[in-house]
């Protein structure tokens, strides 16, 4: 079946139509419209102190590139069914790419970014023909072990800074507050990039094959869905995005250790903002992403319990609210923000005609 635009309703077999988009999905694009405008003009009315609020998580991590992790995350996972706990090793691919395109090769400390995504995208191909020999949880832990296989790597290459890392000088050539409105920038277009890419892909034939392999990998197989191809390209997706993600939050934060940069709580991240939001939507990272960042600005004040209380309203909210905070709304409400679903409606006597 093939796409068709966000507001169509189209002829279907039986007196029925298929209608794609809803009065609040064409409600919210508007809105949303709206406010990317707006946060895309930040520079132009918000204090320097601000913008570092909006990129700053923890101390200074991307409020728009954690919306695109996690969005990553939610493709592989709550569509695809590829539950890994490895992406923390294209972040650290994305920043030591970064780092040696614009420091070791004088690329353009912007277009290093880009450059640094593909790479991370190219060397996801070797990783996924490992990684897809494994299934379920041997999928994810192995994941995990192939992003320590990548740290130790990296920790070892002198060049690099091994251990200890290395300070990303290139961007000492550029102004400061002229630097922090180009990384604000680049957040916000990797955040909302990697959700419209996202609706992008769920809206075509590939979106109906992720959920036909996710709820059914052999039931899709027989239907004529190629699972490792479709797999295949989804995982080099996530892999893209998580590794642009990585490349903008070293950008801001200027000094890379493979430590940092390849820690599982990238992906811890990633899930506890998926599974508080809801696995399976694109709404569910935005909502999540939300409420992390309230949650972190609000509690970080109280040390290791911090991460207890985060613990504690994941473990809260998965008890009461077992398909997220957007799925309690959805429930309630039956919106859907963006329309990925395919209904059946029947026609009124006077449109059949």
């Amino acid at each position: 079946m093939s796409a068709t635009p966000a507001s169509a309703e189209v002829a279907a077999p039986g007196g029925r139509r298929v209608q794609r988009a809803t009065l609040a999905s064409r409600v919210w694009l508007i809105l949303g419209l709206l406010a990317v405008a707006v946060l895309a003009a930040g520079p132009l009315w918000a204090l320097d102190s601000a913008l570092r609020t909006l990129i700053g998580f923890f101390t200074l991590l991307g409020f728009f590139t954690l919306l695109a992790l996690a969005t990553m995350w939610n493709l592989l996972a709550g569509y695809a069914g590829l539950v890994s706990i490895g992406q923390q090793a294209y972040v650290g691919l994305g920043a030591y790419g970064l780092l040696y395109f614009a420091d070791t090769l004088g690329l353009n400390l912007f277009l290093s970014v880009l450059v640094a995504g593909l790479v991370g995208a190219l060397v996801a191909i070797p990783t996924a023909a490992l990684a897809f020999r494994l299934r379920g949880g041997y999928f994810a832990i192995g994941t995990w072990v192939i992003a320590e296989v990548y740290r130790l790597v990296v920790s070892n290459v002198s060049q690099l800074g091994g251990g200890s890392g290395l300070t990303l000088r290139a961007a000492s050539e550029y102004d400061r507050t002229a630097r922090l409105f180009a990384t604000y920038e680049l957040a916000l277009a990797v955040g909302v990039g990697a959700v419209v890419v996202a609706y992008v892909l769920l809206r075509r034939r590939l979106g109906l094959a992720l959920t036909a392999i996710r709820d059914a990998e052999a039931s899709a197989q027989s239907l004529g869905v190629h699972v490792f191809r479709t797999k295949f390209l989804v995982y080099l997706v996530a892999a893209f995005g998580c590794s642009l993600a990585g490349a903008v939050i070293y950008l801001n934060l200027l000094r890379v250790q493979p430590e940092a940069a390849f820690s599982v709580n990238w992906t811890a991240f990633m899930i506890f903002i998926v599974v508080i939001g809801g696995v399976g939507t694109i709404e569910g990272p935005i909502i999540g992403t939300i409420v992390f960042f309230v949650l972190q600005e609000t509690l970080s004040g109280y040390g290791a319990w911090y991460l207890v209380l985060l613990g504690a309203v994941a473990v809260l909210v998965t008890l009461l609210a077992r398909r997220g905070l957007w799925g309690l709304v959805a429930d309630r409400t039956g919106w859907s923000l963006f329309p990925v679903q395919r209904r059946l409606q029947d026609l009124h006597p006077s449109e059949g005609r």
